[in-house]
């Protein structure tokens, strides 16, 4: 069989330098679908030598943080943050601004949040999925990103780590929901744990199951 071959993950990053683009960073967020937590999101720039000359064999597993088990996710967030040349932000919104504003709101938030703090130099990002729209910078949009973008496999870690090591300081402030196993996902456990104790500060309670139901304007 032919020897399949490997994707080039920094195609997008050099077609944008070869463009005029001086700094460009990787974007994506971790924490969409959960019941429970913020919703995080990180931003990256990798070194422009990487790109321009290929990423360090050491680096050459960095992935989509899905695709990573969470010793590697370790691993790779403590290299991205370590690294003198990697630059990084991370930022979160909690589930009362998400209830607030709806979690496509405030995950937008978090993104530009993040892409803010990296400072004014930014020209481009590399963002996971769809196109932003309130994104505060001109954008590329690719869908599963962060596997064909090492700029937004490195997001995607940093932005899972920091909200799964959240979640496990949240267990032991909130004991007995679980949260250090499921992450605030709606596991069947973490819904029993919910239906024994009832929602607890860190709830997301405009998603169901946890949503009220609307009062009856007139009722029968």
């Amino acid at each position: 069989m032919p020897r399949r071959q490997c994707p080039d993950r920094f195609l997008h990053e050099r077609s944008l330098l070869a463009s005029g683009v001086r700094t460009l960073a990787g974007v994506d967020e971790a924490g969409r679908g959960p019941l429970a937590g913020p919703v995080v999101a990180a931003a990256v720039i990798l070194p422009a030598a990487w790109v321009l000359n290929g990423i360090p064999e050491a680096w050459a597993t960095l992935n989509d943080s899905k695709q990573l088990s969470e010793s590697q996710r370790e691993h790779f967030f403590d290299g991205l943050t370590r690294h003198p040349e990697i630059r990084f932000a991370i930022a979160s919104v909690d589930a009362a601004v998400i209830d607030a504003i709806n979690i496509l709101e405030a995950t937008h938030r978090a993104m530009n949040e993040a892409l803010a703090a990296l400072g004014a130099d930014v020209e481009h990002a590399l963002v996971d999925g769809r196109p932003v729209r309130s994104l505060r910078l001109p954008q590329t949009a690719l869908v599963k990103g962060d596997s064909l973008s090492y700029s937004i496999a490195a997001a995607s870690v940093l932005a899972k780590v920091t909200r799964d090591r959240g979640m496990r300081e949240a267990e032991v402030r909130w004991p007995g929901y679980g949260f250090a196993t499921h992450k605030g996902y709606p596991t069947p456990e973490h819904l029993a744990a919910v239906t024994r104790l009832g929602p607890c500060p860190i709830h997301r309670l405009s998603f169901a199951p946890l949503r009220r139901p609307e009062p009856e304007l007139f009722p029968t």
